[in-house]
């Protein structure tokens, strides 16, 4: 079988859109250094309503944003402003620790925000999970093209081109836009590897694939992915961690002491503040629903 595991998505209906969790997950954790995967939309809000994710810490990860449609803006607590877009990956380190915050921009909040993306998070490996915080946003990502086929590369190398995106361990990310009738190989590079069809229909190696379910391929062999009317699949996946990595709300750590510091930090106001955005945060939950045991 091309897939070993199916991860279907626990949705969280946040009223104006919806977001889909894949990881983690009871039965999986992590593919490669990805240890959180979150699909959102599409959805069109209302006039004057907006996405308003309020300053939040995150320590031994780095977090990865990628959009279909609309805008977001993104501050935080090492100086950093973008305002995200579709063909544009933001990959924000926290190593030791950052603060940050992530809202609609203010022309879109007049429109009508549109939300369609993906935001995942990639463990830190041993030896780089305490790296000085860092941002980067870039556009000149690789774009690999047939007749019915479009992908870009978003992290790592594939099908022959190299993202110039910072990968702390190795790392493959890419989003694939099948036409009618096109397909695509699967490298088999990778140590772990998974696929999700976030638009129309798709298969892999003819095996067909679920709407906003992460396919877990099979290691070590090259499969087709490929469509009949169309769709746009993610691919995701890298070098498998040899340490066990714990998540409690956005902390991830090797050590679970190292995540009990900083929920400490967070409460007592030790971690630093966004410019721009320091009157309002999120206080740590009781009991958060991203989790890992």
């Amino acid at each position: 079988m091309s897939v070993i595991q199916s991860i279907t998505p626990v949705t969280h209906d946040l009223g104006a859109f919806q977001v889909r969790r894949v990881l983690p997950s009871p039965g999986r954790t992590m593919v490669g250094p990805f240890i959180f995967v979150d699909q959102f939309g599409p959805a069109q809000l209302a006039l004057g309503d907006a996405m308003d994710v309020r300053p939040h810490p995150h320590i031994n990860l780095a977090t990865v944003t990628w959009l279909f449609e609309g805008a977001i803006d993104h501050r935080d607590s090492i100086g950093s402003f973008a305002t995200i877009r579709p063909g544009q990956v933001n990959l924000m380190t926290a190593g030791r620790g950052i603060v940050h915050s992530e809202r609609s921009p203010a022309e879109e909040r007049a429109a009508g925000p549109k939300l369609y993306g993906m935001q995942t998070w990639l463990a830190l490996p041993d030896g780089k999970e305490e790296i000085d915080p860092a941002f980067e946003s870039r556009k000149d990502l690789p774009l690999v093209e047939d007749a019915c086929v479009s992908a870009r590369v978003i992290m790592g190398s594939l099908w022959g081109k190299t993202a110039a995106t910072t990968c702390h361990s190795p790392t493959i990310y890419a989003d694939i836009v099948l036409g009618p009738t096109g397909s695509l190989p699967i490298d088999a590079e990778a140590d772990e590897r998974a696929v999700m069809l976030v638009g129309g229909e798709a298969s892999i190696d003819g095996q067909p694939l679920s709407l906003y379910t992460l396919a877990v391929l099979a290691p070590g062999a090259v499969m087709r992915l490929s469509s009949d009317s169309g769709g746009r699949v993610m691919l995701l996946g890298g070098e498998a961690f040899k340490t066990k990595r714990y998540v409690w709300w956005n902390f991830v750590s090797s050590r679970r002491e190292r995540i009990e510091q900083a929920k400490a930090d967070w409460t007592e106001g030790r971690f630093p503040k966004v410019p721009g955005d320091e009157k309002e945060w999120i206080p740590i939950p009781e009991r958060p629903l991203t989790r890992s045991e």
